[in-house]
């Protein structure tokens, strides 16, 4: 899709219109079940079918992917929960052109998050988007705008908003149990998959490669490039950072109660993989705010924990150290008594019903894409920080820096085929 005023997609090949619908932001809620069509089936999109086909208060009418190998299980698991099989699509837009969905959920590649947000929003969909929110920061604030200009609901999968164990640490955190907050650290440190050096090569069956790449440039068909290890190409994903950083980062970024930095540095590279990804295998970056500074660190080659947890976030205040994670909580305090808060494993279901409650109600989700951008901005910052080497200063009013390289990194360049508008 062109940058364009109209809200139109189109099917290339086929000289096909389809129109997405213009949104109708008066439009009573749906008054029982939400009809909900998931948008990528891999993994997370998995896991979304799952989730909302157990949830009495949805439908899951319909599943999308590009692939069609990946339609067998997602639709399985629906028909097992429900007794009645989704429809399936390759295109998404067929999904926004129907007037009888009421939300759409997008677990697709990052490259996708962003435009798959706004043309939903502009057809009158509520969204449930994976994390990151986005693909880059400009990418951010238009679905920011498109939420607010359409009155949709668009709630950010970090699920540990809705997870109670998390909740009760930033109490603990925002009502001084351990004093002053200078610091919040967040990490996680596992052993991913060296993916080798690839060559090109044909494009699977039943693979849609262009619908795939979307509004990335093309580039050609990698096997080691594909499924899942996107994540480690800067031309559709985010790193480490955006893949997982995005969760713990957010929390820490609740806890501190901060939303822009003051200046942002990176450091790290690829020290243990000799293969083709582009992202750092080992990185920590920095975020200075007003009264507090925010660090993360990865390591994607050792699962040495931090802290005792291999994914946490510690909040180190002037009266005690308060250490979230897969543990649940506790506090450890200087005169060495001890407290602590079990873990909850109930995030994810509770996540996907606050969305839900929220489509019915019209109120704004716990994590509302506005709280979901200001946390994936600042792993957007981290990376670019990384990738232009040196230490940046941050202007919130304008969204910038004040540094010509690194702001050509908060947007990108689209391809022929679709286009974020220039004005949502």
């Amino acid at each position: 899709m062109r940058a364009q005023s109209t809200r139109r997609t189109f099917l290339g090949a086929a000289g096909t219109s389809l129109l997405v619908l213009p949104a109708h932001p008066g439009r009573a809620a749906p008054s029982e079940r939400v009809r909900v069509a998931v948008i990528g089936l891999r993994s997370r999109g998995f896991d979304h079918a799952q989730l909302f086909a157990h949830d009495p208060g949805a439908e899951v009418v319909a599943v999308c992917d590009v692939d069609d190998a990946m339609f067998a299980k997602p639709v399985k698991a629906v028909q097992s929960a429900t007794g009645k099989a989704p429809r399936t699509e390759k295109d998404f837009r067929r999904l926004l052109d129907d007037p009888t969905i009421d939300a759409v959920t997008i677990a697709t590649p990052d490259h996708w998050h962003g435009l798959m947000t706004v043309l939903a929003c502009q057809a009158g969909k509520d969204v449930y988007v994976e994390k990151p929110a986005s693909h880059n920061v400009a990418e951010g604030r238009a679905m920011v705008e498109a939420a607010r200009k359409y009155q949709r609901v668009v709630q950010l999968g970090t699920q540990q908003r809705s997870t109670r164990s998390t909740a009760e640490a930033i109490e603990r955190v925002q009502g001084g149990a351990i004093g002053k907050v200078g610091m919040a650290r967040a990490w996680i440190h596992q052993k991913r998959v060296n993916i080798g050096h690839g060559q090109p090569g044909p494009v699977p069956a039943g693979v849609d490669y262009a619908m795939w790449q979307g509004p990335a440039p093309d580039r050609p068909f990698y096997p080691n490039r594909f499924h899942y290890n996107w994540h480690w190409f800067w031309h559709w994903g985010t790193g480490e950072l955006g893949n997982n950083g995005i969760h713990a980062v957010d929390v820490a970024r609740w806890g501190l109660g901060v939303e822009a930095p003051l200046a942002v540095s990176s450091g790290g590279g690829k020290y243990v993989f000799d293969d083709d990804q582009e992202v750092p295998d080992t990185q920590i970056t920095t975020w200075e705010f007003p009264g507090a500074c925010l660090v993360w660190e990865h390591r994607m080659w050792s699962k040495h924990p931090e802290e005792g947890l291999g994914f946490g976030i510690a909040f180190y205040g002037d009266k005690g150290t308060l250490i979230v994670g897969d543990k649940g909580w506790h506090i450890e305090e200087g005169d060495g008594s001890h407290s602590q808060g079990p873990r909850s494993h109930d995030g994810q279901a509770r996540h996907v019903r606050n969305f839900l409650d929220c489509v019915k109600s019209r109120e704004r989700p716990v994590a509302d894409i506005e709280i979901g951008h200001l946390s994936t901005r600042l792993c957007h910052l981290g990376n670019i920080a990384f990738r232009v080497g040196k230490k940046l200063t941050f202007d919130a009013t304008r969204e910038a820096f004040h540094d010509p390289q690194a702001n050509a990194l908060l947007s990108r360049e689209y391809s022929r085929r679709f286009e974020m508008p220039s004005q949502v």
